[in-house]
């Protein structure tokens, strides 16, 4: 590491230390050591050092703009040939998303000072967010794929605990199992790939990786393998089918942690992804089920949320359906692409996640059916809920919008498809969302909506500042030197883009949502309905597949070793106790003739040898 570079690049590795500490100052009111007083020190602590790492990560992006990308390694445990280092890659994409994880971890936490004012286990709930928020940090900045792992498991250990923070409701310790197994399925399968990379490559640095997988020297199934194991895991961390049921168990969890789940942790896999985009080429399997992975999901999950009653679930299955469009652009090697819909697409997710919150928070409330009337009591949640709504959909110039122009421009000439996707995912959002505005801040007030104030200043000012930064998306973009502005793409795609988010935007308005508060008369429509909502059975074909065989496999195995393993074990012990039952007969209690014994056997045992060697 140069001793020219300004300090604040050389000390970048404290930065996703910041968050870890943040759980460690914690920990006196977590664990009841400090008891004079209520857990809210534990909560300014952690904001704290979330402004500090914010602080820092822009220093060091200042400096990075000036003098170019920079890498810092550093040796943690030396002995004999075994060293072993952690490095950081201080590039503009790993400091924009290490920007990104910070800012969301700061204004949730504020959003969490208010959401969960009166909840007596504050100090615990701000000590998982420090450790979310550090192994965040690590993965976004990390130079090495073990690394990138080793946090990407953090992520799941710190999700189940989050999930699970109200562990006295049987319903979120189920959640929070499910999610919990759910992620290291695709975690077990990338620590695979990791594995057979650091046998073959000889190196987990990314950059040395990608020259490996440049020499070409891996091919057929060894480099299949490798690739479905690399995709595996970000598809675990950003709930794409088979492994996205997760995120809806996950909406068990406080909405606090929410917000950080459907915008940033989806990122964080989204970007291990990215980095390892390099090394699918050795795989065109990987690169198809990438695509075909990222299409289901995309559409699956914009399906399967305009079916939903539960207001969290109705916006976080567009969360698997966005990162199944970064799926596909990182199929299709457009990184560029990726990159602008995962940050617009996290702002968005964000507000519209700390809109959803307040509703829950005034009215004790999450389903659909139970909601409305809340535009003219809540006038800011409504606003918030709009900008992150038309932040989110191609219907306005705000940050999607320009993602999916993009997109669209790039993909028709040679994917045609892969643009008709796109379009449809568009559609299906807006009229997704145009039925959740309807139902909960248009028509009659309903029992739990008739006395709604607005929610408290720390709840609204991070929505308010976060809805803020959503409608100046253009500006920031029009800023960015690759993206020259809406010029980049022509008027006949901008044309296309806003007609699917009209349409869609139009049925949302018309669709009639008794339709959907119940379960409708017409057989065909009441099937298709129960199809979307039971997000098309997933969770029983696992439970008649998979489920179904590996606890068939338990019970033979269980069989086996109660009849076979046992029964033969339990017949050797028989053996032995009536061997010992008919010797116990032979001993006659008298030293010298044991001794005698003893010494006779050693004397044929010389003898027989002294006669064998001679």
């Amino acid at each position: 590491m140069p001793d020219t570079l300004p300090l604040s690049v050389q000390l970048s590795w404290l930065i996703p230390l910041y968050g870890f500490s943040g759980m460690l100052l914690s920990l006196p009111w977590a664990a009841g050591w400090v008891k004079r007083n209520g857990p809210r020190p534990a909560a300014y602590l952690n904001l704290l050092v979330t402004l500090v790492a914010v602080i820092h990560g822009s220093l060091v992006l200042r400096s990075v703009l000036s003098l170019g990308p920079q890498h810092l390694d550093i040796g943690w445990f030396t002995a004999a040939d075994l060293n072993l280092r952690i490095g950081f890659d201080l590039s503009l994409t790993n400091l924009a998303a290490l920007e990104l994880v910070t800012f969301m971890s700061l204004v949730g936490q504020v959003f969490a000072l208010g959401y969960l004012d009166k909840e007596w286990s504050l100090a615990r709930f701000f000590a998982l967010v420090g450790f979310f928020e550090g192994a965040m940090a690590g993965v976004v900045l990390s130079s090495n794929l073990f690394m990138s792992y080793f946090l990407l498991e953090m992520l799941t250990l710190s999700t189940y605990l989050l999930v699970g923070f109200w562990y006295a409701q049987p319903l979120v310790v189920t959640a929070a199992r499910d999610a919990f197994l759910t992620k290291r399925v695709g975690d077990v399968l990338l620590l695979m790939s990791v594995v057979a990379l650091s046998a073959w490559a000889g190196s987990l640095e990314f950059n040395d990786l990608y020259a490996w997988s440049g020499s070409g020297t891996l091919g057929g199934l060894g480099a299949t393998l490798i690739g479905l194991g690399l995709i595996a895991g970000p598809m675990g961390k950003c709930a794409q089918f088979p492994m996205h049921l997760w995120l809806d168990e996950a909406m068990e969890g406080p909405n606090p942690a929410s917000i950080l789940r459907n915008s940033v942790v989806v990122t964080c896999g989204a970007v291990v992804l990215l980095k390892v985009m390099p090394l699918l080429r050795i795989s065109p399997v990987a690169i198809d089920v990438l695509l075909v992975v990222g299409t289901i999901s995309a559409v699956g999950g914009a399906l399967v949320s305009i079916a939903q009653v539960d207001l969290k679930r109705a916006c976080s299955y567009s969360t698997t359906s966005y990162l199944g469009l970064v799926f596909i652009a990182i199929a299709l090697q457009q990184p560029l692409i990726a990159l602008l819909l995962l940050f617009s697409h996290a702002l968005a997710k964000a507000v519209l996640f700390m809109s959803v919150g307040s509703v829950i928070t005034t009215t004790n409330c999450q389903d659909l059916t139970e909601l409305g009337g809340l535009a003219s009591r809540m006038p800011a949640t409504t606003t918030a809920f709009l900008a992150g709504a038309a932040g989110m959909t191609g219907l306005l110039p705000l940050g999607c919008f320009w993602s999916f122009g993009l997109m669209v421009e790039g993909l028709v000439p040679e994917a045609p498809f892969f643009a008709l996707v796109v379009l449809l995912t568009n559609a299906l959002t807006a009229l997704n969302l145009t039925r959740v505005y309807r139902q909960v801040f248009l028509g009659a007030p309903q029992p739990k909506t008739r006395r709604t104030p607005e929610v408290n200043w720390l709840m609204a000012l991070p929505m308010v500042s976060v809805s803020v930064l959503v409608l100046l998306t253009p500006l920031v973009m029009a800023r960015i030197d690759r993206v020259p502005g809406i010029g980049a793409f022509s008027a006949g795609t901008a044309l296309v883009l806003v007609a699917s988010g009209l349409a869609g935007w139009l049925a949302g308005s018309l669709i009639p949502l008794d339709v959907l508060r119940s379960r409708s008369l017409v057989r065909p429509l009441r099937l298709l309905r129960d199809l979307l909502a039971f997000d098309f059975y997933t969770d029983r074909i696992y439970r008649a597949t998979i489920v179904a065989f590996v606890a068939g496999m338990a019970r033979i195995t269980n069989g086996f070793d109660r009849l076979v393993v046992n029964g033969l074990v339990n017949r050797i012990a028989d053996v032995s106790m009536a061997s010992a039952q008919s010797l116990k007969l032979g001993v006659s209690g008298r030293l010298q003739t044991y001794v005698f014994t003893v010494v006779i056997a050693i004397v044929l045992l010389a003898g027989s040898l002294s006669w064998l060697g001679g």
